[in-house]
Formats: C-alpha cells, sequence, structure tokens
C-alpha cells in the first residue's frame, strides 16, 4: 500500500485512477478545484485544491509516496507542477501524457501530421512540451505515460500493449479506455519499470 496523492482526480482520466488505486487498497489524497465533484470510495481522502496555487500545492503534496498528475496540460502551469512536486519531496511523479508527442515514422510525430485535429494542437504541444522538461530533469524519479489517439470511456478489459515512443495501433485504429489506461498506470506504480521514461499503452 502506498500514500498517492492525485492531481485532477474528478477528471475523465483521474476519476478512473482514482478508482483503481482505491480497488487496489492505496491511500489516496485526492486533489481537485471542485472536490465534492470527487467520487467518495475506500482508501480516499478528496482535498481542494488549485494547480496554480503553488505553494497550497507543495503543502498538499508533501508526505505521499508519489504524486500522479492528471490535468490537462493547457489547464496547468507545467514548471509550477514540476517545482512543487520537488519542493515537497515527493520522490515519484507519474504524468497522464498525449498522444501526440508519440511518433509514427523515425521523428515524425503524430502531431506534426497535417491531419492532426487543430482543437487538439494547444494541448498537444504543451505536453510534448512538459516531456522535454522531464527528459531534462535529474533531481527526480519522473514517468509519462502517453494513451493511444483515442482516448475514451470504455471496458477495464486487462488485455492491452505496452510501446515506448511510437503510437501502438491496430486493425481497428489506435485506441485505449480510461480503464485500461488507470490499469497501466497503478501497474507502473507498483511495479516501476520505465523510470526516468515515457512510455505508451494501446490495444
Amino acid at each position: 500500500m502506498a500514500h498517492i496523492a492525485l492531481i485532477g482526480a474528478s477528471g475523465q482520466a483521474g476519476s478512473r485512477i482514482l478508482k483503481e488505486l482505491s480497488d487496489r487498497g492505496h491511500q489516496v489524497t485526492a486533489l481537485a478545484r471542485h472536490p465534492e465533484k470527487i467520487a467518495a470510495l475506500p482508501g480516499v481522502t478528496a482535498r481542494q485544491a488549485d494547480v496554480y496555487d503553488q505553494a497550497g500545492l507543495v503543502h498538499a503534496l508533501r508526505g505521499h509516496d508519489a504524486v500522479i498528475s492528471a490535468v490537462h496540460f493547457t489547464a496547468s502551469d507545467t514548471a509550477a507542477l514540476l517545482a512543487a512536486v520537488k519542493a515537497a519531496g515527493v520522490p515519484r511523479y507519474l504524468v497522464v501524457g498525449g498522444a501526440g508527442s508519440l511518433e509514427v515514422a523515425p521523428g515524425q510525430r503524430v502531431l506534426d501530421l497535417p491531419d492532426f485535429p487543430a482543437a487538439y494542437l494547444a494541448e498537444a504541444r504543451k505536453g510534448a512540451e512538459f516531456l522535454e522538461q522531464l527528459r531534462a530533469e535529474t533531481a527526480l524519479d519522473w514517468t509519462f505515460l502517453s494513451p493511444s489517439a483515442e482516448f475514451t470511456a470504455g471496458e477495464r478489459t486487462g488485455k492491452f500493449r505496452l510501446g515506448k515512443d511510437t503510437l501502438l495501433s491496430n486493425e481497428t485504429g489506435s485506441r485505449i479506455s480510461f480503464e485500461d489506461y488507470a490499469i497501466a498506470l497503478a501497474d507502473e506504480l507498483e511495479r516501476p519499470a520505465h523510470s526516468r521514461q515515457r512510455f505508451t499503452v494501446g490495444y
């Protein structure tokens, strides 16, 4: 059992990660701007936190074994988030990443494709920038888990593939459910295999 702080616990991905961690018996401090939206689950303590309040975030994160960040990159100050985790003295930082920075060919990222949806471009670019920030980080044990291109609600099957920097796809496209993504992230938390690395999950 670990003590985990989950930032963005009321979101689409965050709420599934929260349930997975609770089901596995972890103690989770679930952080969100509106804690009343956080599901009441065993081992979960809901707390109000603002990703733009660095001092408040440091206070909320202190004393945990790991921090998981499940907030949109465009809805947070990634540098401040990173600084807060370090200032709080938390040894591990796991990030719900994006698919945009994954490669479809050597040196060709998903977000650079001509048909990449304009609506998601700002989020994808900021996620890619944050990944580069993490790769330059030497004082923290971080992991950045990129989902597949289609990241949506679905089933918890436990059947998926892991990769490194290349977009995973099959005959039905590039997809992963929030529920199966949560399994992959919780597995990484419990059995670290991608220290200071990005990896990806998909069907």
